[in-house]
């Protein structure tokens, strides 16, 4: 088994503004795992502008913001990058299992950095009832298909919860000549930036109904139509306050989980109502040389403070290598 300086899993902005970082404080040996076939994450898919005002004071898109790292990460030799490499299995030594096409190997880091991101809530998380028709997708689902496939999922859409990628998802649909009947959010306001709900919503007259609540999704094959119920002040649906919207799509955009499995398999603590790591201080984990930045730690609004945040990874292993050397 190959032991390295520093392994950081995930190519994401965390992943390698971390990277960068660590490299700047001196070490040498860094190897990048990236489950995809390109570094950048969730940018790549995320071609709507609005990043990179706080770290590049400049407006970039998604995938801009991605490739000024990259193209950092592509001129230095001493940053390794493995892509198309998962990552299943980890050791509160510090011991990583990887799959590869047509491989499984091991490697043992010295300093290990958890840039894995988030995941999307689901239907079910949300106790959505009715059907289980075609049509139901989590709002980044439905990005990746347009913005990386060239896919459009459906044509009258509905979209539950009112995140940012659910916002932009709106904004996107209607670009794209689909109908967005409506956006549900079960709050008193959205869940998602200002600038988003402006953009998004209000510049393109959708219909945004706050203190609502999809109680029902129908249809056999396709989604059909929802059910939408108004709640009070403790979330509980009001008698006669509700109506139907016909609509053939429902995009599900309730929030994001921290991709943490890994270390909680590791034995580190993990908070059961966010799924992040316990810890007094960021970045830092209970483990010596183990620590987890960006969406993993804790989810961001934008990715700009992911990049600033994930840069003190970097350095706090770099400090933790040049201790135990």
């Amino acid at each position: 088994m190959v032991e390295r300086d520093l392994v950081i899993v995930g190519g994401g902005p965390a992943g390698m503004a971390a990277a960068l970082a660590a490299h700047e404080a001196g070490i040498t040996d860094i190897l990048l795992f990236e489950r995809d076939q390109h570094l950048g994450g969730i940018l790549n898919q995320c071609v709507h502008t609005g990043f990179g005002l706080g770290y590049f004071h400049e407006v970039l898109t998604g995938p801009e913001y991605a490739d000024r790292f990259a193209k950092k990460i592509r001129e230095t030799p001493e940053i390794e990058v493995s892509l198309k490499s998962f990552v299943v299995h980890l050791t509160r030594d510090k011991e990583l299992t990887f799959l590869k096409p047509g491989l499984l190997e091991r490697v043992k880091a010295r300093a290990l950095i958890m840039a894995t991101g988030c995941r999307e809530r689901t239907r079910e998380m949300v106790h959505i009832a009715g059907t289980r028709p075609a049509g139901i997708f989590s709002a980044g689902l439905a990005q990746k298909l347009i913005n990386i496939e060239g896919l459009l999922p459906g044509r009258r859409v509905v979209i539950v919860g009112s995140g940012d990628i659910g916002l932009i998802m709106a904004r996107r649909f209607f670009l794209e000549g689909a109908e967005v009947k409506a956006v549900i959010e079960i709050r008193k306001e959205s869940r998602g930036l200002l600038r988003n709900i402006v953009q998004c919503l209000d510049d393109f007259n959708t219909p945004f109904y706050t203190s609502h609540k999809v109680a029902k999704i129908y249809g056999r094959d396709r989604v059909e139509k929802v059910k939408v119920v108004k709640v009070d002040d403790r979330l509980n649906e009001i008698p006669g306050e509700a109506f139907e919207i016909e609509c053939d799509t429902v995009l599900i955009s309730v929030g994001l989980i921290p991709e943490n499995e890994l270390i909680e398999m590791a034995g580190l603590a993990i908070d059961k109502k966010t799924n992040r790591p316990v810890s007094a201080e960021l970045n830092k984990t209970a483990i010596d040389g183990l620590f987890v930045c960006g969406n993993a730690f804790q989810v961001y609004d934008i990715a700009d403070s992911v990049s600033r945040d994930s840069e003190i990874a970097g350095r706090l292993a770099a400090e933790y290598l040049r201790g135990v050397s």
